[in-house]
């Protein structure tokens, strides 16, 4: 029997989360960056995608051009500005759905000091029990949009650096332990995939929320070997 889900609270994991961007450079290429360590939380149905709530911080000091020269330059105060403006932050306002894996992601950015009204264009990706310890319920997105750098206030070396601003965001987010947002009665280790959402339970009920399972292995595991772990950042 399908148990419907209900909103739960989640917890960006900022080793799994990346924000990638590009930008032109001089008209020559498409330079690429990364940054990494983004922290946040989720309030999030996948069978109610309005019900959904995102507050997300971007530390700029981990931006990566691939350069520690240009890294810096980036950071600099004509440009981003990174020491009186070390964070980016996105809070959704609205959410609008446009299928079971998809919607359009209203909200605020807030960059260089400015607030400008963005839309993430969202793919749900999965959410299901993580399959290694501590087997957290994990839920995964794609995001992209494109922003105008001088619409933040950001317009210095105009000549070299373009103006839009593409990114793509790739988010893992871990379901907050012991959260009441969740029926007590839902499998815990049921996925929640759009294409699995009503399959029944596999696991029994009575497994407790985030259990550690050490003896569960794959078939590509060799159970005679210490369960795989997690690096920790």
């Amino acid at each position: 029997m399908a148990v419907h889900a209900q909103a739960a609270r989640y917890e960006l994991d900022p080793v799994h989360t990346r924000v990638m961007f590009e930008i032109s450079h001089a008209g020559y290429s498409q330079a690429i960056g990364t940054v990494s360590g983004s922290t946040g939380t989720l309030v999030f149905d996948p069978e109610d995608w309005t019900s959904a709530r995102v507050e997300v911080s971007v530390p700029l000091s981990r931006l990566d051009l691939g350069d520690a020269k240009w890294n810096r330059a980036a950071l600099g105060r004509n440009l981003l500005d990174g020491e009186a403006h070390p964070l980016a932050t996105f809070t959704s306002t609205r959410v609008e759905p446009v299928d079971a894996t998809h919607a359009h992601v209203v909200g605020t950015l807030t960059l260089h000091g400015v607030a400008r009204e963005v839309v993430l264009e969202v793919a749900f990706n999965q959410l299901k029990r993580y399959p290694l310890p501590p087997f957290r319920r994990t839920a995964g997105f794609s995001a992209t949009t494109t922003i105008s750098r001088k619409a933040f206030g950001i317009d210095a070396w105009p000549t070299v650096i373009g103006d839009a601003v593409a990114l793509r965001i790739e988010a893992e987010a871990r379901r907050v332990h012991g959260d009441a947002g969740l029926d007590a009665t839902q499998d815990e280790t049921r996925d929640e995939t759009p294409e699995t959402a009503s399959a029944d339970a596999t696991v029994p009920a009575a497994v407790p929320p985030d259990a550690a399972i050490p003896e569960e292995t794959s078939a590509d595991e060799d159970p005679a070997q210490p369960p795989l772990q997690e690096p920790t950042p």
